[in-house]
């Protein structure tokens, strides 16, 4: 088995944190991963804003607005299609299913997942973004990346 894929990241501003996914958004493209992203973290903690960083790089010139309503953004302007999914108003991987996730698996893009703890059970090995604020400090974000299969990744 692989090892663990693990970083943490502090960011100090939301300019930060899109450059951030960024990054990740980079080295999905330079090694062709198409990783399943499962985001974490409280509302106002800065998962759009990750994932506005990787639309920049796998999907330039979209507009990343929060799926909330839609429950699913589409961003295929790029090479890699990237979906981006906000989970918040399900109740279980069941409802998933019924959105079409299996429609977006067969496309062959990178799926990010917000609110993914209410799905967990319909993702594959995904890649963990944990987005946490500070205590001390409310504009410092802590970001943790982990993954059981995507130790070639490196920030």
């Amino acid at each position: 088995m692989n090892e663990q894929y693990a970083i943490d990241i502090v960011t100090r501003n939301a300019e930060e944190t899109e450059a951030a996914g960024r990054r990740l958004g980079e080295i999905i493209r330079d090694t062709g991963a198409r990783p399943f992203i499962a985001l974490y973290g409280d509302l106002g903690a800065g998962k759009t804003v990750f994932v506005r960083g990787l639309a920049a790089i796998l999907s330039p010139g979209s507009r990343v607005k929060s799926p909330t309503y839609t429950l699913v953004n589409e961003y295929p302007q790029g090479r890699l299609p990237l979906f981006h999914f906000d989970m918040y108003r399900l109740r279980d991987a069941e409802e998933l299913f019924d959105l079409g996730w299996e429609d977006y698996l067969d496309r062959g893009g990178v799926c990010a997942v917000e609110w993914s703890e209410n799905v967990w059970d319909a993702l594959e090995n995904p890649l963990v973004v944990a987005i946490d604020r500070d205590p001390a400090d409310e504009s410092l974000r802590h970001i943790s990346i982990t993954g059981g299969r995507y130790e070639n990744l490196s920030l």
